[in-house]
């Protein structure tokens, strides 16, 4: 809760409506949709996750975090809480400035009256400088607390293979993206708003609590002729008052805490939906299927409005009780001291103090009341990135009750598969019994059916697939290279892209060119420093000779193809697959593929045949190229020794 100058003031002016409580906004998927009545919404609807809300395990989840930045965190909120000490010393001499100013204007008292404001001067220039402070202090510790948890999440996110395991992972492995960029920024908003405030209102009880309970001895009530005074009244009314509130926000404002977590897993969907049509534009459009996208976003939509409504409808309730406190607040202080100011025991500046004491401690014990639904905002953001952050330290949970492969380094540099088998998470058996080895040098080419599995044994041996049971001993890791059916080109330059994983700088400029031209690519050497969506930019044949002119640049020892020919014309896949005659006569290539010419460029070829328990891997002949095939590629080899 932030401090102005506002607050400080005596509540003899009333002070402007209380605010309607506003929701976060949208971060990403939460719970799942709880209205009963059918609705396009009903087809977002997903399954409810399996953990419930529990705070004090999700807040264990960030005892552990060792980003860096956390140390620059806990100082800036201890500099916040020394700021809101004096802020609080500032407060208290104000009230007492109220006492001493009003009992002037009783008196009549002109130069007393005087002295006052110059007094008030002092205090209020001291707390505009302390509020101003405060100020820096908590907009600094918002940005620097998303940024410490983003690091660690980062971090942990991009360690090896998790990316991809995460999409194993269910509910809490959706959507990464929205919860690393969003959800952080709403902890961080809320927990550094939240935090703050928090801690203010405490020092504000600690501060006036005292003063209060010392001032309900001036408030005495005359019963049958005694003056009766209940030590600590106003202090036992103030924390009544705010009692009461707080409950009836608590009963009445609940359900918001799961709406709110509803609206972030619908506004998440709807977000994904419309980069889904997006990036997908060119595909929409040659189908004619913008109507159906159309009415796939309206469904979307459907879900976020329909949850809005739920949530604007629970707000209007709470407002009955946020709003109401709000108003009967600028009045009980003065009902609850007024018998003591009639009765004469209580001069207008002991009033004053008095009210303004009660207004302090009653506002302060009343801020759950004032802050219930950004609380909830706060709740449903502490889970989500909780969850995401749970489920990258359960990934190897992944594999608890299913059999894993075994990998190790094969003692002669060679690829081995020991009786390999690639199983589905559910148990289904794909690849049964696959041994086999590979020895540097080799070409070796694995085809079988669609569907059969060798897409899935090709993620096996980059360590992505641990399903199954077997051993896989392989080459040492930065020897290895491959190259999926669609190349990963990075956002940034060209150069970036050619260069990836290296740095854009890690390659002489003379290579570079070189493997441009090597691959027909040499109209592209004018982009090289040009940042675009190259992914976008290029064909898809361009983005698969890309991918080969990377390997130029880093001849690695092995490489793994999993068809990343498709897109090439014959004789531009000839003229890629010539780089491992030439260039990386070196390599040892392992290839999946479905076309039958690519045997030809591999020294071996393996066939995945149907057996009853899986696929098999045996040994097919490679065949003899025809005649014309040979003429074509002296053909070639003349034309490049002309070029």
């Amino acid at each position: 809760m932030k401090t102005d100058a506002s607050s400080t003031l005596p509540p003899v002016a009333p002070p402007p409506p209380p605010e309607v409580p506003q929701t976060a906004q949208p971060a990403i998927p939460l719970i799942p949709a709880t209205a009963a009545r059918p609705s396009l919404a009903d087809e977002f609807v997903t399954a409810a996750p399996t953990q419930g809300f529990n705070l004090a395990r999700d807040l264990a989840l960030f005892a552990h975090v060792r980003a860096e930045g956390g140390r620059r965190v806990v100082a800036i909120f201890v500099a916040s809480t020394v700021v809101t000490i004096a802020n609080m010393f500032g407060q208290v001499e104000l009230n007492d400035w109220n006492g001493r100013f009003f009992d002037a204007v009783g008196r009549k008292d002109l130069s007393g009256f005087v002295h006052d404001l110059w007094t008030f001067l002092i205090i209020i220039a001291v707390l505009l400088a302390l509020t101003v402070a405060n100020t820096f202090l908590q907009e600094r510790l918002k940005f620097r607390l998303r940024e410490w948890i983003t690091r660690h999440l980062l971090v942990e996110w991009l360690k090896p293979l998790r990316v991809y395991q995460l999409s194993f992972a269910g509910e809490y492995g959706h959507n990464p993206d929205q919860r690393i960029q969003e959800d952080t920024r709403l902890l961080g908003d809320y927990s550094a708003d939240l935090g703050c405030g928090i801690v203010y209102s405490l020092l504000q009880i600690i501060a006036f609590v005292g003063v209060l309970w010392a001032l309900s001895a001036q408030v005495t009530f005359q019963v049958a002729g005694f003056d009766i005074a209940i030590p600590g009244y106003m202090v036992w009314c103030a924390l009544a008052y705010a009692s009461i509130g707080s409950a009836l926000t608590w009963l009445v404002g609940r359900p918001l805490i799961a709406l709110n977590g509803e609206r972030y897993a619908r506004e998440a969907e709807f977000r994904f939906a419309l980069v889904r049509v997006n990036e997908s534009g060119e595909s929409i459009a040659l189908h004619g299927g913008e109507k159906d996208e159309q009415r796939h976003l309206e469904a979307a939509l459907a879900a976020v409005v329909d949850t809005m409504r739920r949530i604007s409808s629970s707000l209007a309730h709470l407002t009955w009780i946020t709003s109401g406190t709000g108003w009967l607040s600028l009045v009980v202080p003065i009902l609850v001291a007024a018998p003591a100011y009639f009765g004469g025991s209580l001069t207008l500046g002991g009033l004053i103090m008095v009210a303004g004491a009660f207004t302090q401690v009653q506002g302060a014990m009343r801020w759950f009341v004032d802050n219930f639904s950004r609380l909830a905002d706060w709740r449903a953001a502490v889970h989500r990135v909780a969850r995401f952050r749970e489920a990258l330290d359960n990934l190897p949970a992944i594999e608890e009750g299913a059999e894993e492969i075994k990998r190790a380094l094969h003692p002669d540099g060679h690829l081995a598969f020991e009786g390999v088998r690639i199983l589905l998470p559910d148990g289904h058996i794909i690849i049964d019994d696959a041994t086999v080895s590979i020895t540097p040098g080799e070409r070796v080419l694995i085809v079988g059916d669609t569907g059969r599995g060798k897409s899935t044994l090709f993620r096996a041996v980059a360590g992505l697939w641990p399903w199954g049971s077997g051993t896989i001993l392989t080459p040492p890791p930065g020897t290895m290279a491959f190259l999926p059916q669609r190349p990963y080109l990075p956002l940034g330059t060209l150069r970036n892209a050619l260069s990836y994983p290296s740095p854009a700088d890690a390659f002489p400029e003379a290579d570079v060119r070189k493997a441009l031209e090597r691959c027909d690519l040499g109209s592209l050497i004018a982009k090289l420093d040009q940042t675009e969506r190259w992914d976008q930019e290029l064909s898809l044949g361009e983005q698969e000779r890309l991918a080969f002119a990377r390997l130029l640049l880093h001849k690695p020892g092995w490489v793994f193809l999993d068809e990343a020919t498709a897109a090439l014309d014959e004789d531009s896949q000839r003229r890629v697959m010539r780089l491992f005659d030439d260039e990386l006569k070196q390599t040892t290539v392992m290839s999946i593929g479905h076309r039958p010419d690519l045997a030809v460029y591999h020294t071996r070829t393996l066939q995945l045949v149907h057996g009853l328990d899986g696929d098999r891997l045996k040994l097919k002949p490679p065949p003899v190229p025809p005649p014309p095939r040979r003429w074509l590629q002296r053909l070639d080899d003349w034309l490049m020794t002309i070029r």
